[in-house]
């Protein structure tokens, strides 16, 4: 067990039919001009950009739009977005959208509030000392960037895939109606149910102490989403199982997962970064191809906890922890398969040169700073390694 602060500001509101509350909500924060930023085509085609526009007219609230924000949001649009705050002087963002329109947001919110270069806070120059507020409504439900401290952003010029994480950037209110995520393809459901169980499995497998109660809720968080995922694979109307995934997003990525534990793993998450930072993947779908060569990899450091999870989570029996542990990876590997997602690289039509792998790692090892990893602290030779198994 470690110390832990735990901190969620973020107010929920929850249900189908919560969007229509939007103007309500704006105006019990005494917001009055905001900036709406949003990807592009799917909030148009269901109609949801027109019909929060319908109510922020029918409360006098004043809005710029900012579109086109694109998956491995960029730095040039979060550049865009400031100069529109600036020039109007808006006081509130709203995103509409998922994890690479509130993480704009955020970036956006960064670089008003603090003034300089924005990106500065992404490759550790300098830390925010606050943001401007910000709200979403969510569309997409994968990166819980909805109630998370976190924010990635990707420079277009350089490749490189960067976060910021502060208590500054939480929303102050996440709008969570599963409706809204009716349309979405399939593949982009199951690569947000994959990133889901991630940032979920990054602070469950530590060697540094965990709670037995962030554990439980760890666990059955899991245990939702590979239950709930099928569902949507299989029927993507069922409403219920929209709403079981939603929460689960924000629960998994809020802090809550990662009580009292070492402060969780994440080397899957920037070994991705740097994959999709380099080829523009899917978020998910690079985390289903990185994350079983990292297991595989790593699990013997970190026996206990993966037959915990093999056991408590996929069901599987046995009192041997290292045949267990190996079934719990391929049973999550075969899962990822059922849900159409892809578990080598090749399988994401790219296909890295030996120099590719060494420049990613190196990437990689330099934003860590250094060695990295909880289950096992990974040098630049185990990176290349993970990089090279997941070919």
């Amino acid at each position: 067990m470690n110390n832990f602060n735990y901190y969620t500001p973020t107010k929920v509101f929850f249900g189908e039919g919560r969007v229509n509350e939007i103007g309500d909500i704006l105006k019990s924060y005494n917001i009055n001009n905001i900036l709406i930023v949003y990807g592009g085509g799917s909030i148009v085609k269901i109609g949801l950009l027109s019909k929060v526009i319908e109510l922020l007219n029918k409360d006098n609230i004043k809005y710029y739009e900012l579109r086109g924000v694109e998956p491995n949001p960029l730095l040039s649009k979060v550049r865009e977005g400031i100069e529109i705050v600036n020039k109007n002087k808006l006081e509130f963002i709203l995103a509409i959208g998922g994890g690479s329109v509130i993480d704009t947001a955020k970036a956006i919110g960064y670089g008003v509030f603090n003034g300089g270069d924005v990106w500065d806070f992404y490759s550790k120059k300098r830390k925010p000392n606050g943001s401007m507020p910000i709200g979403v409504i969510l569309t997409i439900a994968a990166a819980g960037s909805e109630m998370s401290d976190s924010s990635v952003i990707t420079n277009g010029d350089t490749k490189e895939k960067r976060g910021c994480n502060t208590n500054y950037c939480r929303p102050r209110f996440a709008v969570m109606d599963p409706t809204l995520t009716v349309t979405l393809p399939d593949y982009q459901t199951m690569s947000g149910c994959c990133d889901i169980l991630m940032h979920t499995m990054e602070r469950y497998f530590t060697r540094g102490g965990n709670l037995d109660l962030t554990d439980e809720i760890a666990e059955g968080l899991m245990r939702t989403v590979f239950k709930y995922g099928t569902v949507l694979h299989e029927n993507p109307s069922d409403i219920k199982a929209r709403g079981e995934i939603m929460w689960a997003s924000s629960l998994s990525h809020n802090g809550l997962t990662g009580c009292g534990n070492d402060g969780g793993d994440f080397m899957s998450h920037k070994l991705e970064h740097e994959l999709s930072g380099k080829y523009n993947v899917t978020h998910g779908a690079g985390l289903s191809v990185i994350w079983p060569s990292w297991a595989e990899y790593v699990y013997m450091n970190n026996l206990d906890r993966f037959y915990k999870y093999a056991k408590n989570v996929l069901g599987i029996e046995g009192t041997d922890k290292m045949d267990v542990a190996k079934k719990g990876i391929r049973k999550t590997k075969e899962i990822f398969t059922s849900w159409g997602l892809p578990i080598k690289m090749k399988e994401l039509n790219i296909n890295p040169t030996h120099e590719d792998i060494v420049d990613m790692a190196k990437s990689c090892f330099d934003s860590c700073g250094g060695p990295k990893g909880s289950s096992r602290l990974l040098d630049l030779d185990d990176m290349i390694n993970i990089y090279t198994n997941a070919l």
